[in-house]
């Protein structure tokens, strides 16, 4: 029989393997197998010592989803891709001994170098600073006992609780897989049909709805270790600890509106403001703040501390500040240093040590394997951002990219050959010991019931918001919702609203121009094996443990500075000189800020004295969204032609819709009639003739929201 004839004879076998050869699958009613077959039971849960335990190596199922996971992307992170680096130091106020014998947290003498590397999640490594998204906030420290690397977010919690969702959550922010759209940006049906249907990633979700999502700066966001970890002592004692970064310069963002057109004006807002800041002197300063928790209060709360959707209120537990990180050196190279740092939250010193986290578990062994793929090989260590600043010696050899020459014969332990070396430390001599944790459970693929409150901790972030953040945060489920097609993925999105705060709920279905679903089939029962019992592990009603926390609000966390901040100068020929450097005077020698001229034209501009000033930027290469403020200075001329300019007007307009601080200086104030600023009475973050000291107490805090429910009339 002829080759065409077995295909065209309906014989089963050779039909099989013509279906096979053609590497084209549909996954519609088929059960999930692993890549060799076999069929999966549970794909939610990792396999640990019982419901609380440790993760077990022997988990074929999580190492094949993880491993393929992490080897989707070469050369560029798959997660993490976009990002900024710098150089600092950490220095320790308070010894620390009585919780850890680790150094950099004892030795207040010592000085420890640190990179830091900044970075959006689901964005490519070519997308726009300003995305809304969670921001990567991982410090290396270089310390004396070895790397210490604390991997950490700009939220104080991650969207999923086992690290066997990864893959999942990444692959529904990711853009759709057939036409690959939307670049960087959750505002799509496969993102909003995961998280209606995992709903333990609520929570860290409406972080990201929240302005938290939009940050100002990477200088003005917080930092957070997610993880709930170890101290342990010299004496063995444990004590849980979660990692906290405190920005000097306080907590900021911008709005969506602004958002949009940053990433229009300036797609690298973030990165140049970072750059600038450190090469201006502006050094960024973040303190480092412990949650320390003995061994014995572990199931004390109404939340489990191993569950890394959820977060210890600073009313049940304070942060303790215990020390100062200050970046004050960019990279050399942006691709030896920035793209070649490779961070591990596995990487830790003696004195730190890990919990039963199943995400955090699950981690220990992604990032290395991730390593491998983007770097080449087990050598990524040797890469000169990655290395040690204290000797390593081990029996490593060889292996891809290898850099090390060692010597010697001996490449084992024990040897004789060698001399014995490299020998073993003992723990007084700084060797690293596991704390002794007792673990007795079943090997189980599960996950204990204690982490089943998946409403109350996202009720607790809404309720603790200002009105204006909570507006911000509606606006943005709304926006986002508004985005997808799929009609019934946005009913169980409000559902799911609904059962957090009734008021979010319907605020964002009045936007969507729907009603709360009611009557339908509850989505919360998907993070479970085929055979699990679907009421063990369904979320209970919101409790209300603790009615607001003061640090979940950005607005409530002000800082006393305006180190940094840019403020926008309109200026013609022929402005007020004399008012200009009065003010300039003031912020920028006193207060730290800086000034930067905008004119119809680059070059020079000419004051109302006859001197000769550089103009920073022309007014049509930049926009109001990338400052902080806006200061109009008078002068007849200045102000006759500004008034000629369109685009002037529009900058005026804008910086007033959002909020921003804007003063008008003599003649200016035929500026200030002409242009939407007349319309506001007594804010006092709108200045005619106002003193040196009301601008810079009025950009010190930040916005004044107040005018933003009136700003819909301005024309921009």
């Amino acid at each position: 029989m002829k080759k065409n004839e077995h295909e065209t004879s309906g014989c089963p076998f050779h039909s099989k393997i013509n279906d096979l050869q053609k590497n084209s699958v549909t996954s519609e009613g088929k059960p999930m197998t692993t890549d060799q077959g076999v069929k999966i039971n549970d794909d939610a849960n990792s396999l640990k010592a019982g419901e609380r335990g440790a993760s077990l190596l022997e988990d074929f199922i999580l190492r094949e989803k993880i491993t393929h996971f992490d080897h989707e992307r070469i050369p560029e992170r798959i997660v993490h891709a976009r990002g900024s680096g710098a150089h600092g130091y950490f220095e320790l106020y308070e010894d620390m001994s009585n919780y850890t014998r680790a150094k950099i947290f004892t030795d207040t003498e010592n000085r420890t170098p640190v990179f830091v590397r900044f970075s959006t999640v689901a964005g490519s490594k070519g997308s726009g600073d300003l995305a809304r998204d969670i921001r990567g906030f991982a410090v290396k420290f270089y310390t004396q006992e070895g790397v210490f690397d604390l991997v950490g977010n700009n939220t104080p919690v991650f969207f999923i609780q086992d690290a066997m969702k990864f893959p999942d959550i990444i692959h529904s922010v990711k853009p759709e897989p057939d036409w690959e759209i939307p670049q960087a940006a959750s505002a799509h049906d496969t993102f909003y049909d995961f998280i209606s249907l995992a709903t333990e990633s609520l929570h860290n979700h409406m972080w990201a709805m929240s302005d938290r999502g939009i940050p100002r700066s990477y200088r003005m966001m917080e930092g957070f270790g997610i993880h709930t970890f170890r101290l342990v002592n010299a004496q063995g004692e444990s004590h849980f600890v979660k990692f906290h970064w405190k920005p000097k310069l306080g907590v900021h963002s911008v709005t969506w509106d602004e958002a949009v057109k940053i990433n229009g004006a300036d797609p690298d807002f973030h990165r140049r403001d970072l750059w600038e800041a450190i090469e201006a002197g502006h050094f960024p300063e973040w303190e480092l703040g412990l949650q320390i928790i003995p061994a014995e209060d572990e199931h004390k709360y109404e939340f489990d501390l191993l569950d890394a959707t959820k977060f210890v209120p600073e009313e049940l537990v304070p942060v303790k500040i215990i020390g100062k990180m200050t970046l004050n050196r960019n990279p050399d190279n942006f691709f030896a240093e920035t793209e070649q740092v490779a961070f591990h939250p596995g990487h830790i010193v003696p004195g730190i040590d890990f919990t039963n986290d199943p995400l955090l578990q699950g981690r220990l062994f992604s990032y290395t394997d991730t390593q491998l793929s983007r770097l080449g090989g087990p050598n990524f260590r040797e890469i000169p951002i990655n290395r040690a600043v204290n000797e390593v010696h081990n029996n490593h050899r060889d292996a891809q990219m290898r850099m090390t020459i060692n010597k010697g014969k001996a490449a084992y332990f024990p040897n004789t050959i060698g001399g014995g070396c490299p020998h073993l430390a003992k723990m007084a001599e700084g060797g690293f010991t596991s704390f002794e944790e007792r673990i007795d459970g079943k090997k189980i693929r599960d996950r204990s019931s204690s982490f089943n409150d998946h409403f109350s901790q996202p009720a607790l972030f809404f309720r603790s918001l200002t009105m204006w953040e909570q507006t911000h945060l509606i606006n943005a489920y709304a926006f986002e919702l508004g985005k997808c097609l799929l009609d019934p993925i946005k009913q169980r999105m409000l559902w799911l609203l609904s059962q957090i705060d009734n008021r979010l709920a319907t605020a964002v279905a009045d936007k969507l121009g729907m009603q709360i679903p009611t009557g339908i089939e509850k989505p919360i029962n998907q993070n479970i094996g085929a055979d699990a019992d679907p009421h063990k592990h369904e979320p209970p009603a919101v409790k209300h443990y603790l009615e607001k926390s003061e640090a979940l609000s950005q607005e409530r966390l002000p800082a006393a500075t305006i180190e940094s901040r840019k403020i926008a100068v309109l200026v013609a020929k022929g402005f007020d000189m004399v008012a200009l450097q009065k003010m300039k005077t003031y912020l920028e020698e006193l207060k730290h800020a800086s000034f930067l001229l905008i004119a119809p034209h680059g070059g020079t501009v000419t004051s109302a004295d006859s001197r000769e000033h550089k103009v920073d930027h022309a007014l049509m290469t930049t926009e109001s969204v990338l400052f902080d403020a806006l200061y109009v200075p008078g002068g007849a001329g200045s102000i006759q032609k500004l008034k000629e300019e369109g685009k002037v007007f529009k900058f005026i307009n804008e910086t007033l819709k959002h909020c921003k601080t804007v003063a008008f200086d003599g003649e200016a104030e035929e500026l200030f009639q002409l242009s939407a600023a007349k319309d506001f009475v007594n804010d006092e973050a709108i200045l005619l003739n106002g003193t040196p000291e009301q601008f810079a107490s009025a950009l010190a805090k930040h916005r004044n929201w107040m005018r933003e429910p009136h700003t819909a009339h301005i024309a921009v």
